[in-house]
Protein backbone atom coordinates (compact mmCIF):
# COMPACT_ATOMS: atom_id res chain seq x y z
CA UNK A 1 0.00 0.00 0.00
CA UNK A 2 1.21 3.46 -0.87
CA UNK A 3 -0.07 6.24 1.38
CA UNK A 4 -0.18 8.86 -1.43
CA UNK A 5 -2.57 6.63 -3.42
CA UNK A 6 -4.62 5.98 -0.29
CA UNK A 7 -4.98 9.63 0.65
CA UNK A 8 -5.73 10.62 -2.96
CA UNK A 9 -8.47 8.00 -3.09
CA UNK A 10 -9.91 9.17 0.24
CA UNK A 11 -9.88 12.83 -0.83
CA UNK A 12 -12.89 12.39 -3.14
CA UNK A 13 -16.38 12.47 -1.57
CA UNK A 14 -17.81 10.00 -4.11
CA UNK A 15 -15.11 7.46 -3.27
CA UNK A 16 -15.68 7.97 0.45
CA UNK A 17 -19.41 7.33 -0.09
CA UNK A 18 -18.61 4.13 -2.01
CA UNK A 19 -16.50 2.97 0.94
CA UNK A 20 -19.40 3.68 3.32
CA UNK A 21 -21.70 1.64 1.07
CA UNK A 22 -19.24 -1.27 1.12
CA UNK A 23 -19.05 -1.18 4.91
CA UNK A 24 -22.16 -3.38 5.00
CA UNK A 25 -20.72 -5.97 2.61
CA UNK A 26 -19.93 -6.87 -0.95
CA UNK A 27 -21.74 -4.99 -3.77
CA UNK A 28 -21.73 -5.30 -7.54
CA UNK A 29 -20.58 -2.43 -9.72
CA UNK A 30 -24.18 -2.01 -10.89
CA UNK A 31 -25.48 -1.75 -7.33
CA UNK A 32 -22.88 0.89 -6.55
CA UNK A 33 -23.65 2.79 -9.75
CA UNK A 34 -27.38 2.99 -8.97
CA UNK A 35 -26.62 5.13 -5.92
CA UNK A 36 -25.06 7.90 -8.01
CA UNK A 37 -26.21 10.15 -10.83
CA UNK A 38 -23.16 9.57 -13.04
CA UNK A 39 -22.10 7.42 -15.94
CA UNK A 40 -20.88 3.87 -15.59
CA UNK A 41 -17.49 5.01 -16.86
CA UNK A 42 -17.22 7.55 -14.05
CA UNK A 43 -18.15 4.94 -11.44
CA UNK A 44 -15.57 2.58 -12.96
CA UNK A 45 -12.94 5.31 -12.65
CA UNK A 46 -13.73 5.81 -8.96
CA UNK A 47 -13.66 2.06 -8.32
CA UNK A 48 -10.32 1.80 -10.13
CA UNK A 49 -8.85 4.53 -7.92
CA UNK A 50 -10.06 2.76 -4.77
CA UNK A 51 -8.67 -0.51 -6.05
CA UNK A 52 -5.32 1.08 -6.96
CA UNK A 53 -5.09 2.41 -3.39
CA UNK A 54 -5.80 -1.07 -2.07
CA UNK A 55 -8.91 0.09 -0.23
CA UNK A 56 -11.18 -2.35 -2.05
CA UNK A 57 -10.83 -5.69 -3.76
CA UNK A 58 -12.82 -7.11 -6.63
CA UNK A 59 -14.06 -10.57 -7.41
CA UNK A 60 -15.89 -11.84 -10.46
CA UNK A 61 -18.85 -14.16 -10.53
CA UNK A 62 -20.43 -14.99 -13.89
CA UNK A 63 -21.00 -11.62 -15.61
CA UNK A 64 -20.74 -9.55 -12.42
CA UNK A 65 -17.89 -7.80 -10.68
CA UNK A 66 -18.25 -7.45 -6.92
CA UNK A 67 -16.34 -5.06 -4.69
CA UNK A 68 -15.61 -5.24 -0.98
CA UNK A 69 -13.50 -3.39 1.56
CA UNK A 70 -9.92 -4.44 2.14
CA UNK A 71 -9.85 -4.21 5.94
CA UNK A 72 -6.10 -4.71 6.24
CA UNK A 73 -5.38 -1.41 4.48
CA UNK A 74 -7.78 0.43 6.79
CA UNK A 75 -6.02 -1.14 9.77
CA UNK A 76 -2.65 0.02 8.45
CA UNK A 77 -3.93 3.57 7.93
CA UNK A 78 -5.45 3.64 11.43
CA UNK A 79 -2.19 2.36 12.90
CA UNK A 80 -0.33 5.14 11.09
CA UNK A 81 -2.81 7.77 12.36
CA UNK A 82 -2.57 6.45 15.91
CA UNK A 83 1.02 7.65 16.19
CA UNK A 84 -0.31 11.22 16.30
CA UNK A 85 -2.71 10.62 19.20
CA UNK A 86 -1.82 11.79 22.69
CA UNK A 87 1.34 13.36 23.96
CA UNK A 88 4.21 10.92 24.41
CA UNK A 89 5.79 13.23 27.00
CA UNK A 90 2.79 13.04 29.37
CA UNK A 91 3.18 10.99 32.53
Amino acid sequence: MEFPDTFKALSDPVRREILVMLRDGKLSAGEIGKAFDMTGATISYHLAQLKKAGLITESKYKNYVFYELNASVFEEVMLWFSQFGGNKNEK
